[in-house]
């Protein structure tokens, strides 16, 4: 045994068909559940290296395993709908076991025949995603961040304003993050009511690095049973997928093989694509997917981080010097993007808001070492305006969390599509360049905020 990885000999009474890749053995455990493992590779004729799927002491070696000839599976259907699970499909909400059928963990992909594109927007009600990075109905998405500038938070809000408005089934894979954020969540959901629709599937950072590295394609096994068999719409949240792969890595080095590029495993690419390629809609139902991905050091090119990038349609990079000044969500809209964002997918309107917004913005970019050094009376007229707006624009896009209301005292806003775009247009045509840049900050509809304004001026008149 070396921590996780267990290595066993096969004896000539122990069945004339060696275990395949992904087989199931179970080690009886004296007061305990059997301890699973999952065969992850053959290293002669009488030997094998397996994973343990939970924490391995106690095993000694010369132990008895028994050879289940299965794969490993976790149990779907309606009975899973509304409860906390592991990923081999045990309670941790206290309730009964979970009965109904059971479908191995590790299927194969959908092939390209089977898949339909992504061509419509998920509305989020978040206006800085819905403009400048639409999330696709079918299709994957994925927020990038640092630690602390507010990935979790933005999930939980997506979680809270999309699973309100969506007629099928959520499930949300938490792969070693915290069990403190796990609880929120669940808490979260039950005082909203929308528990009974969601299935919550929790592999958290106190767990073996077996158990991390396997919850993310239980929770995928769940969601395609809703997809294939129910026909049913089907979101599904990740955080953290960063995390999937640090646990690959871990398994990676104690099975011994050689680092690969700044240390992580030789097989990060086919592990990343054996996760993200499961993740697809067909003509059953769609599967749409958000997830939270850290980007270690804030370096956006991480080969791990990198590697995320190439599976999503839609990509949120959140940036810390938008945290640092308050700008929540914190956004960076000049690399955030999405493959649906062109005329054929979004409209004309929207495709022509985005870009003149990007455009303003990115000429703000520009400028701000030229007004930090000289000031802002130093530019062009056209420039000033541009830094007027720009940041008008900025401000406009931030706005409270339902999910932080208890924290900030300031209540959630959900706001439409349309509504985001008429703001974006009035603040861009200068309408409201005489307004104090504050009245835009953290606030919903551009009327709402408006009509806020006109109050505070004639409070203080």
């Amino acid at each position: 045994m070396n921590g996780p990885v267990v290595e066993v000999r096969l004896w000539a009474d122990g069945g004339d068909r060696l275990p395949a890749i992904g087989d199931v053995l179970r080690a009886p455990r004296e007061g305990a559940e059997p301890l699973l493992l999952e065969v992850v590779t053959h290293v002669a004729l009488d030997r094998l290296r397996a994973i343990g799927l939970g924490d391995t002491r106690g095993l000694a070696v010369g132990a008895p395993l028994e050879i289940t000839h299965a794969p490993l599976c976790v149990p779907v259907g309606a009975g899973v709908k509304g409860r906390v699970l592991d990923m081999l499909g045990r309670p941790l909400d206290g309730g009964p076991p979970v009965e109904g059928p059971t479908r191995p963990v590790l299927r194969p992909t959908k092939t390209t025949l089977e898949r339909r594109p992504a061509t419509e927007i998920f509305e989020t009600g978040l206006k800085v995603i819905d403009l400048l990075s639409p999330l696709p109905r079918g299709g994957n998405a994925g927020l990038f961040g640092g630690a602390g500038v507010g990935k979790t938070v933005l999930m939980m809000e997506l979680i809270h304003n999309t699973v309100q408005h969506h007629d099928g089934v959520s499930v949300f894979a938490g792969i070693g993050e915290r069990s403190r954020e796990a609880r929120e969540l669940w808490l979260e959901m039950q005082q909203s009511g929308v528990l009974d629709d969601v299935v919550l599937i929790l592999g958290q950072m106190g767990e073996t690095p077996g158990v991390r590295f396997r919850t993310g394609l239980s929770a995928i096994t769940v969601a395609e049973y809703f997809r294939d068999d129910v026909g049913q719409d089907v979101l599904l949240f990740i955080d953290n997928v960063f995390r999937f792969v640090q646990a690959g890595n871990e398994v990676s080095g104690t099975l011994g093989r050689p680092p690969s590029r700044i240390g992580y495993q030789p097989t990060l690419a086919a592990e990343v694509a054996q996760l993200e390629e499961r993740i697809s809609s067909t003509d059953k139902g769609t599967l749409t997917s958000v997830q939270a991905v850290y980007v270690p050091a804030d370096d956006i090119t991480d080969p791990a981080v990198a590697e995320i990038f190439n599976h999503l349609d839609s990509f949120l990079v959140l940036s810390r010097e938008a945290a640092a000044e308050g700008l929540y969500p914190a956004v960076d809209p000049l690399r955030s993007s999405s493959s649906l964002l062109v005329s054929e997918f979004v409209g004309e309107r929207h495709a022509s808001v985005a870009a003149r917004v990007r455009a303003t913005l990115a000429k703000y970019e520009e400028l701000r070492d030229i007004i930090a050094l000289m000031g802002i009376d130093e530019l062009s007229p056209d420039d000033r305006r541009a830094v007027v707006r720009a940041r008008r624009l900025r401000r406009f896009l931030t706005q409270p969390f339902f999910v932080t209301e208890q924290f900030t005292g300031t209540a959630g806003v959900h706001v439409a599509l349309v509504d985001t775009l008429s703001g974006c247009e009035a603040i861009l045509s200068g309408a409201h360049d005489d307004l104090p840049e504050q009245a835009f900050y953290m606030g919903g509809r551009l009327d709402d905020l408006l009509a806020v304004a006109r109050r505070d001026t004639e409070a203080a008149a």
